[in-house]
């Protein structure tokens, strides 16, 4: 796969402006990203500027915190869907599953995906809030609900990925799931890292900067 495929190019920030969405879209037309990931907001215009290209639109459900309801999480996936998404990245319930309310966290997945249907869902656990027992538990109730994905942070708690977090998110899934390292992800070495570890999507605000070798900072 080439290196720009594995990047998705991402603007999460609530300030991000309708001129800042429209000038991501254009960098990953011209880099082939494998996707922009944006507000739930910024949805349809990226479809409509992503048209007649091949990277994805990705959102973000349940966004920053994984604490809405599960009617709500799924109501957003399908308003995204139908305004233009083709990729969901959604939170878990962090709480829940620090209380092990292990089928609560289960079917809040498990709704998601088939909601997403036949869009692939990427998993968010918030590695830096989690004990590692508890991240081979998130990996076991996602590979459960046929997500495609596990996702590392959010970027906007405590911290950002780990290659011990990828390896070991990657050790508890099935072998057709993919891991996605997000946060902190901010030169080309540590892309090339966590790619090695076995990352097969990078989330990043500055893909340009990695794929030039010149990132410097990641908000994602």
């Amino acid at each position: 796969m080439k290196q720009s495929k594995y990047i998705d190019h991402t603007l999460l920030k609530p300030e991000a402006t309708r001129d800042q969405i429209l000038n991501l879209c254009k960098e990953a037309i011209n880099n082939d990203f494998a996707s922009v990931c944006v507000n739930p907001y910024w949805v349809a215009l990226c479809a409509h500027e992503l048209r007649d290209s091949t990277v994805k639109v990705c959102t973000v459900i349940g966004f920053p915190l994984g604490a809405n309801t599960t009617k709500i999480k799924v109501a957003e996936t399908k308003d995204a869907i139908e305004k233009g998404a083709n990729e969901i990245d959604m939170v878990i319930n962090v709480g829940a599953l620090k209380s092990e309310m292990y089928e609560e966290v289960y079917q809040d997945i498990l709704q998601v995906v088939e909601a997403a249907k036949p869009y692939s869902v990427k998993v968010i656990f918030e590695t830096c809030l989690l004990s590692d027992d508890e991240k081979v538990k998130a990996s076991q109730l996602a590979t459960k609900a046929n997500a495609k994905f596990v996702k590392t942070s959010t970027g906007f708690s405590t911290g950002g990925a780990t290659i011990e977090d990828v390896k070991l998110m990657k050790a508890n899934i099935s072998e057709d799931m993919e891991v996605k390292a997000s946060g902190g992800v901010r030169t080309a070495e540590d892309f090339k890292k966590m790619v090695e570890a076995g990352a097969t999507r990078i989330g990043t605000s500055n893909g340009v900067g990695l794929l030039e070798g010149s990132a410097t900072s990641s908000d994602y």
